[in-house]
């Protein structure tokens, strides 16, 4: 079991040669904190009077790494919640996991566990499952919920049986790319779908194998990088608009909606290099829509939130066409967490610390565990 050592260090990403960077400034944010309507969200920065209280929590434990494509983001993102958690008074570890964990957490038992594992295994259930048989609680969302939010194809099936519009898709084993062949089922998608389109691996975060495709000529490429990292492919049309994430978050009072948060890529596309290549990417907090639009975004986030049964947090991904219309593309069961991630911006949009909403779930994850 390795325990993380708390150091802020640039480390390279996958092949792109892209570099995450921590700095405030490495992406450019417009943050504008405005109140929330009627209250809303009651997130944890109107609850700091709690700190008495919460000193009491014991130690807890902040899991990152894995072995997923997405380590290095995990690794960043367990760091920032490590060192919220600290401002906030919190007695805290942060473990990589890797094959002590068991013996680890079992001879030495946290309080409770802040998973920040992005990927295969922190998001597919596993490692939630893992804790459950130890009876170790957790923040986040229970493994079938995980498994459900975890594959794109699942996810969005799950969420437009409730009304909620998502692009048309398909999705393309590669085994199946490989065994009716390639050129004719490309052909095929292009003749229902349309151009331009959009191919993502149907599981997995961080814009890893996912591309943009504007021609015909393009979707063979898109299809080899969509497979270097995953086995099946979601080839679905894509929506020109606004691109933004909503985090929703539930302290105890029921899921609320963060302010949303605008997403502007250099060149286009919010892809690796754009997340984590420094002034890649601007944002804007609140995201700027109609507020029409904006209630519409919220609404949206809280039914994918509620829909696919999760709890505490969670980050929904979406495009905004030129009608107004919001469309689903995705959520995460485990948002980034790093310094220029779209869950910490959204938090400070709404006014709030980072570290004491983190703390507040903790909490909240104990006493369930407690009253269950």
């Amino acid at each position: 079991m390795r325990w993380l050592p708390m150091m802020t260090a640039h480390r390279p990403g996958p092949s792109d040669g892209a570099h995450l960077s921590e700095h405030p400034d490495s992406v450019v944010t417009i943050c504008a904190p405005v109140p929330l309507r009627d209250g809303v969200p009651l997130v944890a920065a109107e609850r700091t009077s709690r700190g008495s209280v919460m000193s009491d929590l014991g130690r807890v434990v902040v899991l990152a790494g894995g072995l997923s494509h997405e380590r290095e983001v995990s690794l960043r993102s367990g760091r920032q919640v490590t060192e919220a958690l600290r401002a906030a008074g919190c007695d805290v570890d942060l473990l990589d996991t890797d094959a002590g964990l068991v013996p680890t957490l079992l001879g030495d038992r946290p309080a409770a566990v802040f998973p920040t594992l992005h990927g295969a295994a922190g998001e597919d259930g596993a490692v939630r499952d893992v804790l459950e048989l130890m009876k170790i609680p957790y923040v986040g969302a229970r493994p079938a919920a995980c498994r459900l939010a975890f594959v794109k194809p699942v996810a969005k099936d799950v969420v437009a049986a409730a009304g909620v519009a998502t692009p048309a898709f398909v999705t393309l084993p590669h085994t199946t790319f490989r065994d009716l062949g390639a050129g004719r089922l490309l052909d095929l998608i292009v003749e229902r779908l349309g151009l331009p389109l959009f191919v993502k691996p149907a599981q997995g975060g961080s814009a890893l194998g996912a591309s943009t495709v504007r021609t015909s000529a393009e979707l063979p490429e898109a299809m080899v990088s969509c497979y270097a990292y995953g086995d099946t492919a979601l080839i679905e049309r894509f929506i020109e608009g606004t691109e933004v994430a909503v985090s929703v978050v539930d302290t105890g009072s029921g899921p609320v909606a963060l302010p949303p948060v605008e997403i502007v890529p250099r060149h286009g596309v919010y892809d690796y290099p754009a997340r984590y290549t420094p002034g890649e990417t601007e944002f804007f907090v609140p995201a700027r829509l109609a507020p029409d639009v904006e209630d519409a975004v919220r609404r949206l986030a809280v039914e994918a939130h509620n829909r696919l049964d999760l709890r505490d947090l969670s980050r929904t991904d979406l495009i905004v066409d030129g009608s107004g219309r919001p469309w689903f593309l995705e959520v995460n069961v485990a948002p980034g967490m790093t310094q220029t991630s779209l869950f910490p911006q959204a938090t400070r949009g709404a006014g709030a610390d980072l570290g004491v909403l983190c703390r507040d779930l903790l909490q909240n994850a104990m006493i369930r565990l407690r009253s269950s």
